[in-house]
């Protein structure tokens, strides 16, 4: 039986997309209601098969909860907020995050039948969860991978970086031009401009899903 572990040495970090399958209680529930985002708490395995889950909508979904074959008891916290109790086979962790031996990062949400997952673990149990969903045909999109540790700007990006933050580059107004920063890092203006863009370009891109999902 293949155990969970939240992988050995931490490497990596895998955000990944998963379609739910057919009969997965959060998985048909959203897709009932494809304008809710349902965020998963908390999970907690009961034993049997079953479990619970403590989770939130952004809209009234307590119908739908307490139609699906799939959950035994649902308890209204009030402000679109539940505890869900599970039937077995109602839908936990899919297969392939148990055989992988992988544990996502909670809280999570679901979409439209779509979960976004946070996986934080080798960059080899990455590559076996992204090849055992391909070959049981469960649709995901990987959205990143990260490599935690792994340096983020070179010494001259950080040194320019940390210059023009702390010189006022980025506030408005500015307190500091292009010019009298690059007579600062003692770099010419064209060259420090370049090294700027591809900072700026380097710290949107790694905040830039964070940054359409919490500016809906």
């Amino acid at each position: 039986m293949t155990g969970f572990t939240h992988c050995d040495n931490m490497v990596n970090q895998l955000r990944i997309e998963v379609r739910l399958p057919e009969g997965h209680w959060s998985g048909d529930v959203s897709r009932e209601r494809p304008e809710a985002v349902l965020r998963i708490e908390e999970t907690m395995p009961l034993g049997r098969g079953r479990g619970a889950a403590k989770i939130s909508s952004s809209y009234e979904i307590i119908n739908e909860l307490n139609s699906h074959p799939g959950i035994d008891d649902v308890r209204d916290l009030g402000g679109n907020r539940y505890v869900v109790d599970i039937a077995p086979r109602g839908g936990g962790y899919i297969k392939e995050i148990r055989l992988a031996g992988v544990i996502p990062r909670s809280p999570f949400e679901v979409r439209d039948g779509w979960v976004d997952w946070t996986i934080e673990c080798s960059s080899e149990k990455s590559r076996e969860l992204v090849k055992l969903l391909r070959e049981s045909d469960i649709p995901y999109r990987v959205v990143s991978t990260r490599t935690k540790g792994a340096r983020i700007l070179t010494p001259k990006q950080r040194l320019i970086f940390d210059s023009a933050l702390n010189e006022g580059y980025w506030e408005t107004p500015r307190r500091i031009t292009l010019s009298g920063l690059a007579v600062s890092v003692g770099l010419s203006k064209s060259t420090l401009s370049v090294h700027l863009h591809k900072i700026e370009g380097i710290v949107l891109n790694m905040f830039a899903e964070d940054i359409r999902r919490n500016s809906p």
